[in-house]
């Protein structure tokens, strides 16, 4: 055996030192969980090993060994990486190369996760102003070891380099970008505790700021200089630990340098903290809204000291205040309060300021010491100041205003005016929503749908909403949708049903406010409905004109029906970026025509617009060429439910590929892309086959599409005309690249069809895991006794369908359309059944209790 040479041995003798001081360091903090302890001490730890390599490996005397970034701040987390600097006088000569490659060698040998450089002084400084990150990394520069003096020049020539105020915007801008990343809220579902808005980069970036400034090396010292009161900087001490222990045990619980509070995690985190399962509510809930409110609390106070940052960094930037009014005046085009104890004096002022702010469009926002004193005095908001006829006024003024509601609605949010004003809005404060597909919590949520309905307002967004544009600025009073969409979830998490106690909120908020009874009648009504809409054009057979009656019962008026498909629409964009699509919006668009065309007098027949939908695919197939009467042979086999549950651009589209073959001998598949390239549309004609449902939803699942919509159609004389609107279930799909892909290898299963094939189990998402769906199942007849209408709710999981289709094709059953609703993680879906002898209860529960066995994940 061959005998270890030093460095080797050096390498074994540090890997064991480094593993004895974490699990002491470890096995410390969890006896007294203090995290400047760990971080520091961890830093140490790491210090000693890397200097003694760096002489292990005999490294030249005139270069330096510099920890920069969180490591040369002296924090080090429990699976962080290591980032160094290799400040050499020259550039290295191929002598030096080796040993620095044998150095770092060495380094990640330890067990080390290094993140390294290696840079002349020259070097640096270029790199520090062409990075802003290089630049800051270096802003915490700290000697290890190595030569003193190149590291002393280094230091002073980058301060003498650094242009405070430069670096001040760039940070901001920084700032900007990374908000916008995480959709500019920090009360995602599964937020990163170091990245996202009010995590501990916010933190972070506020010391950067203060030492490239001079400004302080800590809290303490930032409210020496009165950047921030005594409260500001205990509060901060306090957040930043939350944060820490969070990201340490993050750390500890996965092995890894994971920062994001996944749902994997979230539970099991919560019982490492301490925290227990208390009146109904699960330790992660409890865990999640304590981080939301520390969150919010960082974004608070990060705006107050950015402010006053800006104050010190540009002193020259100060002008005269403007006054407005006997309490507010207008400073570098902040509002702000002329005298201090103003919201002491004139509570009302409390409200007023948000009123300013939207109808001054010179003003940008308000001081810090506005903020801070909004803050502050938000306790004044009792019962008497809501029941002031002045305030309730003020309150209503926000909502009518023509520009500013979103930005005044989140700022009241943040510093805790609306919570106070609003006693129910207390409640959804920072709560979780664990339905698989909110992306939010159901305050943010809410402010999410306010935003939607204020854009359909906005002329900048009529292109991405011409419809909702046109019908809302028609819409006599439409603030009072923003009342709607305040209260349309404030219910939720009181247990029951949240659309019916949200109705007792929104009445009390409309009579104490003074709306007339029409207008308080109309929100009531939206609170009560608001899931209505949606529920019929996603689950319910649309082309029936009994569904359309009946919701146009519901409905009642056009106004009614303006106001809820506004809303409707605002929602489900609200819920999650993944949840809405182009073709939920037409579910949602053909809902809407064919109940105004009923409440304008049409028969239900004429507002499914039959003969208009004929006749507008005549159109269409004379567009293209084709003459007249090519159509008659194949619409003479189609009934007219084919008619009602097809558009007429499909119309036309299927006439185009069948005119000429409407006996055809063998399947014709033909697919495309969808309009807004959200998906592919298939298409097949085929003499009917058994299990051919079956078959089709093997293949697809196969093919790794989630059917969204399926139409299932068998002409008089025996074919199936069935449609299906497909999605990539991993959105990588380039559509336009597989449609000639599905019409071979789908036409050749067809012609050759075989025993159906299961597509793959996959995997069960990390969502369903942890927030499992228990599988309801519901079969019944529909009102005229013709048809079955199955309703399922269940976990999606890849092969959902197939095992339904299997299930149902077991049993005889023949399914006539489907309404496929995947909402995030979750999805209810609807079928339009015959056959199958379901006219006997004993049959209709073998089904389903067949399904939901099938279903369970």
């Amino acid at each position: 055996m061959t005998e270890s040479t030093p460095l080797q041995q050096a390498i074994l003798n540090e890997r064991l030192h480094l593993a004895e001081g974490s699990a002491q360091l470890r096995a410390a903090y969890e006896a007294h969980p203090l995290t400047a302890t760990l971080l520091h001490g961890r830093a140490k730890l790491v210090d000693g090993a890397i200097i003694r390599l760096w002489k292990a490996c005999r490294m030249p005397a005139e270069a330096v060994l510099i920890a920069v970034g969180g490591y040369g701040r002296g924090e080090l987390f429990p699976c962080s990486d290591v980032d160094l600097l290799i400040l050499l006088p020259s550039p290295p000569d191929e002598q030096l190369q080796a040993q620095l490659s044998t150095l770092v060698s060495a380094l990640w040998d330890v067990g080390l996760d290094i993140g390294h450089s290696v840079r002349t002084i020259e070097q640096c400084l270029d790199a520090a102003l062409a990075d802003i990150t290089v630049q800051t990394n270096l802003l915490e520069a700290r000697r290890l070891t190595g030569e003193l003096a190149l590291f002393d020049e280094f230091t002073a020539r980058y301060r003498e380099q650094l242009d405070v105020r430069t670096f001040f915007k760039a940070k901001q801008l920084e700032q900007e970008q990374r908000y916008a990343r995480y959709h500019d809220t920090p009360y995602a579902l599964e937020p990163n505790c170091k990245e996202s808005p009010g995590g501990l980069r916010d933190l972070q970036m506020l010391g950067w700021i203060a030492r490239a400034a001079g400004l302080g090396r800590n809290w303490r010292e930032l409210a020496r200089r009165r950047l921030i009161t005594g409260d500001e900087a205990s509060d901060l001490r306090s957040v930043e630990r939350f944060l820490q222990h969070v990201r340490i045990r993050l750390h500890y619980l996965t092995g890894r340098a994971e920062d994001r509070l996944l749902f994997d995690h979230q539970e099991n985190l919560a019982r490492i903290m301490g925290i227990e399962p208390a009146a109904g509510r699960r330790a992660s809930e409890t865990l999640m809204q304590r981080y939301y409110l520390t969150a919010k609390k960082v974004t608070q106070i990060n705006g107050i000291l950015l402010q006053n940052y800006g104050t010190e960094i540009f002193p020259g930037r100060s002008s005269p205040a403007i006054v407005i009014n006997a309490r507010f005046q207008a400073v570098r085009e902040l509002l702000d309060l002329r005298n201090e104890d103003v919201f002491e004096r004139h509570p009302s002022a409390l409200l007023e300021c948000f009123l300013l702010l939207q109808q001054r469009s010179e003003l940008k926002g308000m001081t810090a010491r506005t903020l801070r004193a909004l803050w502050l005095n938000r306790n004044r908001i009792n019962a008497t100041f809501r029941a002031d006829p002045a305030n309730r006024a003020l309150f209503i003024e926000i909502l009518k205003q023509k520009r500013g509601i979103v930005h005044a609605f989140r700022r009241m949010n943040q510093y805790g005016i609306l919570s106070r004003y609003l006693p129910p809005w207390r409640k959804i404060l920072c709560q979780m929503q664990h339905d698989l597909f909110h992306a939010y919590t159901v305050d943010q949520h809410i402010l999410m749908v306010l935003r939607n309905v204020r854009r359909f307002t906005m002329g900048e967004h009529a292109h991405e909403y011409p419809l909702m544009s046109r019908l809302i600025l028609s819409f006599d009073r439409y603030w009072l949708l923003y009342i709607a969409a305040l209260f349309h979830d404030i219910a939720k998490g009181r247990g029951g049903d949240h659309s019916t106690l949200g109705m007792a909120d929104a009445r009390d908020f409309c009579v104490d406010h003074g709306l007339d009874a029409e207008d308080t009648e109309l929100v009531i009504w939206l609170v009560r409905h608001h899931l209505t809409m949606s529920h019929v054009a996603q689950k319910e057979d649309t082309s029936d004109p009994e569904i359309i009656a009946r919701f146009a019962t519901v409905v009642g008026t056009e106004r009614r029906l303006t106001a809820l498909y506004l809303l409707t629409h605002a929602d489900i964009r609200g819920t999650s970026p993944k949840v809405w699509n182009g073709w939920k919006g037409k579910l949602l668009e053909d809902l809407f025509f064919a109940t105004q065309r009923l409440l304008r007098g049409a028969t239900p027949q004429q507002a499914l617009g039959l003969d208009d939908r004929q006749e507008i695919a005549r159109h269409l197939l004379r567009y293209h060429g084709l003459r007249l009467g090519v159509e008659d042979a194949l619409w003479a086999q189609l009934d007219a439910v084919y008619f009602m549950r097809h558009s007429a651009e499909e119309i036309a589209w299927h006439t185009r590929v069948l005119y000429f073959r409407p006996n055809a001998d063998e399947p014709v598949v033909k697919a495309r892309v969808s309009d807004e390239e959200e998906g592919v549309q298939v298409m097949v004609f085929a003499a009917d086959q058994k299990d051919l449902f079956v078959r089709l939803t093997g293949f697809f699942g196969r093919m790794g599409f989630s059917i969204l919509d399926a139409k299932v159609h068998t002409t008089r004389h025996g074919y199936a005309l069935d449609s299906f609107m497909l999605q990539d279930t991993s959105n990588s799909a380039r559509y336009r690249d597989i449609v000639a892909l599905i019409e071979h290898e789908l036409g050749a299963l067809l012609l050759n069809p075989g025993e159906p094939q299961r597509p793959s189990s996959g995997r069960i998402s990390r969502q369903v895991k942890h927030f499992p769906v228990t599988p309801q199942v519901s079969l019944r007849a529909d009102e005229a006794g013709r048809h079955y209408i199955l309703s399922l709710t269940a976990a999606d999981r890849p092969g959902l369908l197939f095992d339904v289709a299997e299930v149902l094709a077991k049993y005889g059953i023949s399914v006539q359309a489907a309404k496929i609703a995947t909402l995030g993680e979750r999805v209810e879906d609807t079928f339009l059944l015959t056959g199958g002898g379901l006219s006997q209860d004993a049959q209709v529960l073998r089904v389903e209790r067949e399904l939901v066995d099938r279903l369970q994940v």
